[in-house]
């Protein structure tokens, strides 16, 4: 109660109809006459209307309107005297952080089943290594499963294939 005391006057809260010394309503006054909410029904049935915008972004829009311009000037000179917020807000709208980044780690080149061996050893030493992180280790080995599967599923057809050639020219 002392934080609010300091910023709102008690003799104030008590003269507002319905509410105690710290401001909250009275039993039986939240439109419920046991004085809680109704199990299963929003105090706001309807929600925030569509396209109703937030009331402080609105005032900071009003306040920066106009200013814009200086302001960004002004952002600008404080990152190039040195300042590091400002130089990093500024380089933030040069430079978007980046996603994803080209990997190159001596990773040969894939031609079958053989060779997903040495190419998840690749992997796995990168990453211990630290030349790549382990996030970028766990895409890869995804690449190398998929890999894996059309592999083994162009397999699959083409000895069903040699199984049903040779059932038709048996018969």
């Amino acid at each position: 109660m002392a934080a609010k005391e300091k910023y709102v006057l008690v003799d104030s809260l008590e003269k507002q109809e319905g509410r105690d010394a710290r401001g909250r309503f009275s039993k039986g006054r939240s439109g419920n006459p046991k004085g809680r909410f109704l199990k299963g029904q929003s105090g706001n049935p309807h929600g925030r209307p569509l396209g109703a915008r937030n009331k402080a972004t609105e005032t900071a829009e009003l306040l920066l309107d106009g200013e814009t311009e200086a302001l960004t000037r002004m952002a600008i000179e404080l990152a190039l005297g040195g300042n590091p917020i400002a130089l990093k807000l500024c380089l933030e709208r040069i430079i978007p952080p980046r996603r994803e980044r080209p990997l190159n780690f001596g990773l040969g080149p894939v031609r079958g089943i053989a060779d997903l061996g040495s190419t998840m050893a690749a992997i796995t030493n990168a990453a211990g290594q630290g030349a790549i992180t382990p996030g970028e280790a766990v895409e890869l080995a995804r690449v190398v499963e998929i890999f894996l599967r059309a592999v083994e599923t162009s397999d699959f057809e083409r000895r069903l294939n040699q199984l049903e050639e040779r059932r038709g020219a048996g018969t």
